[in-house]
């Protein structure tokens, strides 16, 4: 059997057993989202890189003193422990991150709806898609934090509510409440400003 197809739990009990080859594999599998989701709250590549890194020394010094018991839930527990690094990094430099700047994997600077209404309407000018476009996006950063973190990840980083959840410490019905408030409020503010947008 392929060591791709063991499960993290698998994956974890290999590597409690000298078997380096399961921490790799548990790394190669989910290094993608775990750093999107960093990358998104902490906005600046460089610091998303240490995060991502002191995670997984946590998560090894973890697995090696046999600390570990969330059976199953290997990628939820990863996030907590990203999430928590973040939190304290915060709470030493005393400073959130701008909400308007977002990096992608390549450490480009864009916006997270960037990808948004990539298809134009036939009867829309390019600079008639793009204002539209740029509506959402004013409107998006008026939201209340909360609501704009959810919005962003669910959109920008095809997070499920699940992990949505999982990343921001909270439970599965409090991100859809937050995602369903969003959409409230951005409907309202569409209606009071009476702006066109495209999504």
């Amino acid at each position: 059997m392929s060591i791709q197809s063991l499960t993290d739990h698998e994956l974890v009990a290999l590597y409690l057993k000298g078997n380096e080859k399961g921490l790799e594999t548990l790394l190669q599998r989910h290094k993608s989202k775990l750093f999107s989701s960093i990358l998104v709250i902490v906005k600046d590549r460089a610091l998303a890189e240490d995060v991502f890194q002191d995670t997984f020394l946590k998560v090894i010094q973890t697995l090696k003193k046999g600390q570990y018991n969330e059976e199953g839930k290997f990628l939820p527990w990863i996030y907590r422990i990203s999430h928590n690094l973040i939190i304290d990094h915060f709470r030493r430099i005393k400073k959130m991150p701008p909400a308007s700047i977002y990096y992608n994997e390549e450490g480009e600077e864009i916006h997270p709806l960037d990808k948004v209404s990539d298809t134009k309407d036939v009867y829309q000018t390019g600079d008639e898609s793009s204002k539209r476009k740029n509506n959402v996006r004013d409107l998006i950063h008026m939201l209340p934090a909360d609501q704009r973190e959810v919005v962003i990840m669910r959109t920008y980083y095809d997070m499920s509510f699940k992990e949505i959840a999982d990343m921001t410490n909270v439970s599965i019905n409090t991100s859809l409440g937050r995602m369903r408030y969003a959409l409230i409020n951005l409907k309202k503010m569409i209606e009071e400003r009476k702006v066109e947008v495209s999504f």
